[in-house]
């Protein structure tokens, strides 16, 4: 019975192995953090590329549909502008996402900026263009006609177990915007 309690008592005191497992521990406390700033970096990245996809698709599409083609573009009269729908497609999956990326809406409206520099639908298609910007309160501006695109992306997380990037907004969806006339 003495040596076994000499044998344990020694073995108590051993030091072997002791940083080993203390690193050990350390280091499975220091992962999860590891993991979430990856997961966190991919969603920023891939939210810059919808960002990106959502620029690209809406200046395909004033590409595709100059004044010469009698706007309004979309989505009623695609028999004036044929290529819009192909051209903004192509180039929303342009992007490092590819066909991930889908475009989900697009529109046209007559538009006016207001003091604030946020734009404010004055006229739906296919109704007549307003003739100023007065119901914004900018009378001496002339409405726009702009191209609203939005694009979407599912994003998964790498990590999904141990990454808060799992909470964050999925699908990614961005809109961009231009005037085509």
């Amino acid at each position: 019975m003495f040596r076994m309690f000499s044998k344990l008592r020694r073995f108590g005191s051993e030091q072997r192995g002791a940083a080993a497992a203390e690193f050990a521990l350390v280091l499975s406390l220091l992962t999860i953090p590891v993991l979430n700033a990856i997961d966190l970096a991919l969603y920023a990245w891939d939210r810059m590329q919808v960002d990106n996809a959502a620029q690209i698709a809406v200046q395909a599409a004033w590409a595709a549909c100059p004044k010469s083609f009698n706007l309004p573009a979309t989505p009623n009269s695609y028999n004036k502008c044929p290529n819009m729908p192909t051209a903004v497609t192509t180039a929303a999956q342009s992007t490092t996402l590819g066909t991930a990326v889908t475009v989900t809406a697009t529109s046209e409206n007559y538009y006016c900026i207001n003091s604030s520099g946020s734009l404010v639908t004055v006229g739906n298609f296919p109704n007549t263009k307003p003739s100023d910007c007065s119901s914004v309160g900018l009378a001496a501006d002339l409405p726009g006609d702009y191209v609203l695109i939005t694009v979407s992306y599912t994003y998964t997380p790498v990590f999904a177990a141990v990454s808060i990037a799992s909470v964050l907004a999925s699908p990614i969806t961005r809109t961009a915007w231009m005037r085509l006339g």
